[in-house]
């Protein structure tokens, strides 16, 4: 059986997150698809499931949140990974980056574990209104991404597979 790696991205750091967990998942011998959560029909097949989503303004995707809900009950039948990308520098307060909708995603789905990864920001692929937003806030420009940590929490999903972890 396959996993299922599923993101929810605006501009494309969460998806290159969910990329780079589902080659080091592959390179490890785990068969993988990857892709939107807006082109997942159902979860047949898939016996783990890996959900990624973009945070902003301290909330995951409308659309992430929208894929839980609608596989709520398969999701809960298999082992489920959630993660989140927003937060941009290098030194963040974990706790204060925390998407206010992972309380009731866990209660529902049960997540083996929750992981917030580092984003990027790309002004020339904001719309005028996001420039004006990151302008206010102050947010650096560039990729803030730890594929090193991204690497080392997918060796870890494949542990808990029962994957071999040699590689």
């Amino acid at each position: 059986m396959t996993v299922l790696v599923a993101y929810a991205s605006k501009h494309g750091s969460t998806e290159g997150i969910a990329q780079a967990i589902a080659e080091r998942l592959r390179e490890l011998g785990e068969p993988v698809e990857v892709g939107s959560v807006d082109e997942v029909g159902d979860l047949e097949g898939f016996r783990a499931v890996v959900i990624g989503s973009a945070v902003y303004l301290g909330s995951w995707m409308k659309e992430a949140v929208e894929f839980v809900h609608r596989f709520a009950e398969a999701l809960a039948e298999r082992p489920v990974w959630l993660f989140s990308s927003g937060p941009l520098g290098e030194d963040v307060e974990d706790e204060e980056e925390q998407p206010r909708q992972l309380g009731e995603m866990g209660g529902i789905i049960g997540p083996v574990d929750h992981r917030m990864f580092f984003g990027a920001l790309d002004r020339s692929k904001l719309g005028f209104g996001e420039r004006m937003m990151v302008k206010a806030v102050k947010a650096p420009d560039g990729d803030f991404r730890d594929w090193d940590a991204i690497r080392d929490w997918a060796d870890g999903i494949a542990g808990e597979l029962g994957v071999g972890t040699e590689g």
